[in-house]
């Protein structure tokens, strides 16, 4: 049996992908050579990577998301701000910010990576950052080149900020190619959409 290179996630409505794709458009022109931009299409927000798996984990993994999940309700998240990692004068890697009801996220977020400890997978020392990466600099950026998108990002903000309804988390394949990551959904699990306007 094979391994499948695979992650948990949150899938992004077209409208928010649309977004993403404007900001990237705007940093793009003369940008081509100092960074990798990702396809808007495949942006999600990751809660956690899997690494490479044996196909036989999958079902076992399915389940214990089912388990994190459970009694855990939709919620709203919504686009705010843009930056770099590690920082505008440096930056490595391009991001979008993701504001909202974060204390749910990060509830979700954590009760993912717990149910995940008994199945071998251990949690991250970093905390959490929610964020969609949007580009990845090229080693071979000069430091004009990584100056000139810094000084780009402090004047972008993102044109729809209109919150989204996070309503599943999904299981995710990463297959890479030469032409960048396919992905593909292998699970999704659904949260309690009748508690949504209650308190947990």
């Amino acid at each position: 049996m094979g391994k499948v290179r695979a992650f948990i996630a949150i899938e992004l409505p077209t409208e928010v992908k649309s977004s993403l794709s404007g900001l990237i458009e705007n940093l793009r022109p003369g940008r081509e050579r100092a960074v990798k931009w990702v396809n808007p299409k495949s942006i999600h927000l990751t809660l956690k990577f899997l690494g490479d798996i044996p196909e036989r984990q999958l079902v076992d993994i399915t389940s214990a998301l089912a388990g994190a999940t459970e009694g855990l309700t939709y919620f709203d998240l919504k686009l705010e701000g843009i930056g770099a990692f590690p920082g505008l004068k440096a930056p490595r890697v391009v991001w979008a910010g993701i504001g909202g009801d974060i204390s749910k996220l990060m509830k979700l977020q954590k009760q993912v990576e717990q149910s995940l400890v008994p199945l071998g997978f251990t949690p991250e020392k970093r905390e959490f950052s929610a964020h969609l990466t949007l580009g990845r600099v090229r080693e071979n950026a000069t430091h004009l080149e990584r100056a000139d998108l810094g000084l780009a990002l402090g004047k972008l903000t993102p044109e729809n900020a209109s919150p989204f309804t996070v309503s599943r988390v999904s299981l995710m394949q990463s297959t890479l190619t030469h032409s960048g990551a396919i992905y593909n959904q292998l699970a999704s699990i659904a949260l309690d959409k009748n508690k949504k306007n209650m308190i947990n």
